[in-house]
Order: C-alpha cells, then structure tokens, then sequence
C-alpha cells in the first residue's frame, strides 16, 4: 500500500512540474507584450529611429520566446516521464 502512495505522489510531482514549466509561456507572453507596447511608443517619438528600434525589438523577442519554447519542452519531457 505505501509503494501505490509512493508511485501517487510521484506522478503528481511530475505533473505539477510540468504545469509549472508550461506556465513560462505566460511570462514570456507578457514579456513580449510590454516590449511591443514600448517599441511602439518609441517609434512614434522617434520615427527616424524605426529600424534600430525594431532590430532590437526582433532580438528581444527571440529571447522571450525562446525561454517558452524551453519551459514548453521541459513539460513536454516531465509529462511523457509520467
């Protein structure tokens, strides 16, 4: 009986860490959100400055993304542990 505890407890272990990994899609998503928003209103003061502004925005956001696409692989991996 304690070993079916054990194997319990265990896979909800998993389970909860894979929904945690899963959760860094909101932050990259908020992440990216508020970089847009601020490329945007530094484009509109300074519209000469538009390919620079989004040059970095690009980078940035291929930052963002990539730390979801890691959390999304470490749920994918915790979840076929299970």
């Amino acid at each position: 009986m304690f070993y079916m505890l054990a194997a319990i407890t265990s896979e909800a272990l998993y389970a909860i860490g894979a929904a945690v990994a899963a959760f860094t899609g909101v932050g990259a998503g908020i992440g990216i959100g508020i970089a847009t928003g601020k490329a945007v209103e530094a484009i509109a003061r300074q519209p000469e400055a538009e390919g620079k502004i989004r040059t970095t925005l690009m980078l940035g956001l291929a930052f963002a993304e990539t730390t979801a696409i890691y959390g999304l692989l470490i749920a994918i991996l915790l979840v076929i542990k299970v």
